[in-house]
């Protein structure tokens, strides 16, 4: 059976025409998928554009099956409704679609090619999500909408954090620290008031915000104590987020992966990679943790072939693809 393998995260979207044999037939690339902001219509029309031109390669306008592994897609009642609208655009033949938040890609994608779906993935791009699963359906997750669901961290939150930093230290009310001298540095400007200024009426723009997180690891590389806290705390987060992951699926006395994706956390930063090692060893010693380098469009499909029953020969097939 043929399957549809869509990833979208929060600035693009990747998906992949996958033939009955493994093999990649059509794929493509599109923006960003943001139902939050511009309704549920709106960003499966992103999605639309990109499995347009995917179909459009392969030679076909449908599939056996859908696997779509979607960021925003946080709830389960956001998953049916996003299923819903995904199968109304007829992609699949039999109306056959699964909706999954996009962390599972991560965490398909990250396991070792004859491995069986177990284990756990944290993702920590613009925000910071954790899934597990087991090779019997069953899951574990977190809500993963913000503040009121107990959420700390992601760029986005590491780049509020260190303006929160920086601000304070600059007029006198917090702590000093190096982040009032190198984040307007970084934008050009001469002290942390001029970047306020610029944030707050557009002069530069809120899409550059997560510009801060990469100068926030830059500066605790420096050797910053404020800097370097925010970063502790981050491989805490994670670190905690993977543990409850682990303990709700009675994981934490097996071997199994610990797999981390996103961006912030692929860019391999010493400090926090050194204190996530730490940390899980410490609560989790028997888990394994390893950067995901596969692309999570992959994870999407291995998902499909998954729930089509597709034998190990045909995952291998894909997984070669993406390889090379």
């Amino acid at each position: 059976m043929t399957v549809l393998a869509i990833d979208a995260g929060n600035s693009k979207t990747d998906v992949a025409v996958i033939a009955a044999d493994g093999s990649v037939v059509g794929a493509a690339r599109g923006g960003g998928f943001q139902p939050p902001l511009v309704g549920v219509e709106t960003a499966v029309d992103v999605l639309a554009d990109a499995v347009g031109r995917a179909f459009a390669q392969a030679g076909t306008d449908t599939v056996g099956h859908v696997s779509a592994c979607l960021a925003n897609a946080d709830l389960p009642v956001e998953e049916r409704e996003l299923a819903k609208a995904i199968r109304a655009r007829g992609w699949a033949s039999s109306a056959s679609v699964d909706v999954r938040n996009d962390t599972f890609a991560v965490l398909r994608a990250g396991l070792l090619e004859d491995a069986e779906p177990r284990g756990v993935a944290v993702v920590c791009g613009a925000g910071v999500n954790c899934a597990g699963m087991l090779p019997d359906g069953r899951t574990a997750r977190f809500p993963a909408i913000g503040k009121i669901s107990g959420d700390w961290g992601g760029g986005g939150g590491l780049a509020d954090e260190a303006l929160w930093y920086a601000a304070r230290a600059e007029d006198g009310r917090g702590e000093r620290t190096a982040l009032m001298r190198t984040l307007p540095d970084h934008f050009g400007l001469s002290s942390m008031y001029a970047l306020i200024e610029a944030l707050h009426l557009g002069r530069v723009s809120a899409a550059r915000r997560h510009e801060c997180a990469p100068v926030l690891f830059a500066t605790a590389a420096d050797g910053d104590p404020v800097a370097r806290a925010l970063v502790d705390r981050m491989a805490d987060e994670v670190v905690a987020m993977s543990t409850v992951a682990l303990r709700r699926l009675g994981l934490l006395d097996e071997e199994v992966p610990v797999l981390l994706g996103g961006s912030v956390l692929a860019a391999r930063h010493a400090q926090l990679d050194d204190r996530i090692a730490e940390l899980l060893a410490e609560r989790a010693p028997k888990a394994v943790p390893r950067v995901v380098a596969e692309r999570p469009v992959l994870g999407a499909g291995l998902l499909g072939l998954d729930s089509v029953g597709a034998p190990p020969e045909v995952h291998a097939r894909l997984r070669r693809v993406y390889a090379g």
